[in-house]
């Protein structure tokens, strides 16, 4: 279980509950939650007009709401704002998105009330997991759409998932002997208001992509060993004078990978190559760079998750509702473009070693990587596989930031689209773990011809597991369920582990 408290939430934490954890809020916030709903109270006691409060929303922001309808307001914008399309949105994403909101509203500048807090709490504890559509945020103002669904799930709309069975929402709270809420003023809007279906996916983003890099180092010193590569471009003192973090984490991890490696040994010498291509004499240049990007994003991510973005804000002190634009997901989209770029090149990096490694003339391997070309083709169709994923990731990498359509009567006059660019992410790192995938086989095919020589300690664990699942190819065979256990070595984290080292990651 992990406690959320709230401003102070690691990445570590976000990661655990996207991998499966239950997480539930620090007593300590208990106290400024109940505060910030009186101070609510107190403000509709004063019967002055109040965004969202006693006003209606959006472009409706000058309609007064009477006392009598402030319960039904709330209802209302729930129902009429769950409103998304599209396929449902993963466990792991929908399960931080209702760990983000509880860990906003535990700040206590929402106004929600205990009970309310309790029900997120309870649905969190019993993976209670609202069906929400991947689709209808435009991240501004505030992921509306997929909140509502989330929000409606709590006063017994729609759908809930538990433990795999999709039921109706009261059914679903009922089992797990809970009831559907009654919201209280400004409830409703607090519950959608908010990030936290692009924060969500980015960090879900952020996380997978952390792990097709690390495993894309371990491929790459493989394919390294297997080109016959030098090692020279991974020497410290070359990463010193340039002063990229990134780059000097990324040329320290491949030279270690490669310590010790007879294969290195068997060539320093006498190798006639002056330089090698830039897919493995400029990966810590490349890989680099993009683990400064993917870091970046993170910090950006780990500050907007512990962030308020509800809109208005409670000040309990002053019994104040300031009307401001934390909504706004501008941050969250930018993080996104970062790593959509990030992910990019580092499948693309993977697919150049790749097309390297079975071209002979560069490689000085077999063509194709097979024993006998011609009767059989080898890994001449994987690569093309690997090429046609990463050029769907250079279109999927276009900058989702820079766009904006005005919605609301233009009243939100210019939005983030933060949802969808953070939501292409997993699609993106999915693509960008096959390529990896297949240069996994590819590269331990290659040092499969160098026998009787052997590879450093890492890389030949890192290879015994990639031969553990797939054998050499000698003779061509269904090639897809061979590329699908190599892909599951990459996305499971095995092939990293397997392989001992100690990679650099999103927080430095």
């Amino acid at each position: 279980m992990i406690i959320l408290h709230p401003g102070h939430v690691p990445l570590a934490d976000w990661r655990t509950i996207y991998r499966g954890a239950l997480a539930k809020l620090a007593e300590r916030a208990h106290p400024r939650i109940a505060e910030s709903a009186a101070a609510v109270a107190r403000i509709i006691a004063r019967h002055q007009p109040v965004y969202g409060i006693n006003t209606g929303f959006g472009k409706l922001a000058s309609v007064k709401i009477g006392d009598a309808d402030l319960a039904t307001l709330q209802r209302n914008i729930v129902l009429s704002h769950a409103a998304g399309v599209g396929a449902p949105s993963p466990a792991g994403v929908v399960r931080l998105m209702l760990a983000l909101k509880l860990a906003s509203l535990g700040v206590g500048a929402s106004g929600v009330r205990p009970e309310t807090i309790a029900l997120l709490e309870a649905m969190l504890a019993n993976d209670l997991l609202p069906v929400i559509p991947c689709q209808g945020s435009v991240g501004a103002s505030g992921d509306l759409a997929p909140l509502a669904h989330m929000a409606a799930t709590m006063i017994g709309a729609g759908e809930i998932v538990v433990n795999g069975e999709t039921l109706p929402a009261a059914d679903a709270l009922a089992r797990a002997g809970l009831a559907p809420l009654e919201l209280g003023p400004k409830e409703g809007l607090a519950l959608l208001n908010g990030t936290q279906f692009s924060t969500a996916n980015a960090l879900a983003g952020l996380f997978e992509a952390e792990g097709v890099f690390q495993a894309a180092l371990v491929t790459g010193a493989l394919s390294t060993e297997a080109a016959k590569g030098s090692d020279a471009p991974f020497d410290a003192r070359i990463h010193a004078l340039r002063g990229h973090a990134g780059q000097i984490a990324v040329g320290d991890a491949l030279r270690h990978l490669m310590t010790d490696s007879a294969i290195r040994a068997s060539h320093r010498e006498d190798d006639p190559r002056v330089q090698d291509p830039y897919c493995l004499r400029c990966q810590p240049q490349v890989m680099g760079a993009a683990l400064d990007v993917l870091r970046q994003a993170a910090a950006t991510l780990a500050t907007e998750a512990n962030g308020v973005s509800d809109n208005p804000l409670i000040f309990a002190d002053t019994d104040e509702a300031l009307s401001g634009g934390n909504f706004h997901a501008e941050p969250v989209a930018f993080a996104a473009d970062m790593i959509a770029i990030a992910i990019c090149e580092i499948g693309s990096i993977a697919e150049r070693r790749i097309a390297m490694l079975v071209d002979p003339a560069l490689s000085g391997l077999p063509a194709f990587l097979t024993p006998r070309p011609g009767l059989n083709s080898g890994f001449m169709i994987p690569q093309v596989t690997a090429a046609a994923l990463v050029s769907e990731n250079k279109q999927r990498a276009y900058p989702a930031s820079v766009d904006s359509i005005p919605t609301s009567a233009n009243q939100e006059d210019h939005v983030s689209m933060a949802a969808h660019g953070a939501r292409r992410l997993l699609a993106m790192a999915a693509n960008a773990a096959h390529v990896i995938g297949i240069e996994a086989l590819a590269a331990a095919q290659g040092c499969d011809f160098h026998a009787p020589l052997t590879s450093s300690g890492a890389l030949e664990a890192a290879r015994g597991a990639i031969r553990g699942e797939v054998p050499t190819l000698a003779d061509d065979r269904h090639f897809a369920p061979d590329m699908a256990k190599a892909t599951a070595l990459v996305t499971s984290g095995a092939l990293v582990k397997a392989s001992g080292a100690t990679l650099p990651g999103v927080t430095a």
